[in-house]
């Protein structure tokens, strides 16, 4: 199997289209002719030149995580409030 070559321009324009345009790689992928694997790679390589490398990316997860923890609480906190309303409200009236 001949193994191909793509440009630099070719590869950018590839990893534009998944990072500035939204789409999904493997959708990028099959209209560009490219395997899955080399388009995720591409990105994958475009993010750590930006300084998205692996440590910054850990730290986005973790903050990720920390604020979906914090979502969870604030809502169930508001679930409680919004029936303890309910509650007093059917009292009062």
């Amino acid at each position: 199997m001949k193994r191909v070559r793509y440009t630099a321009e070719f590869k950018s324009e590839a990893v534009r289209q998944v990072t500035d345009r939204g789409h999904g790689v493997v959708d990028v992928a099959k209209r560009l002719g490219v395997s899955d694997k080399s388009l995720y790679l591409w990105v994958r390589l475009a993010k750590e030149r930006q300084g998205l490398g692996r440590g910054e990316t850990a730290t986005l997860r973790s903050e990720v995580s920390r604020l979906k923890a914090e979502l969870k609480r604030t809502s169930e906190e508001r679930d409680i409030l919004k029936k303890a309303a309910t509650y007093f409200a059917k009292l009062s009236g």
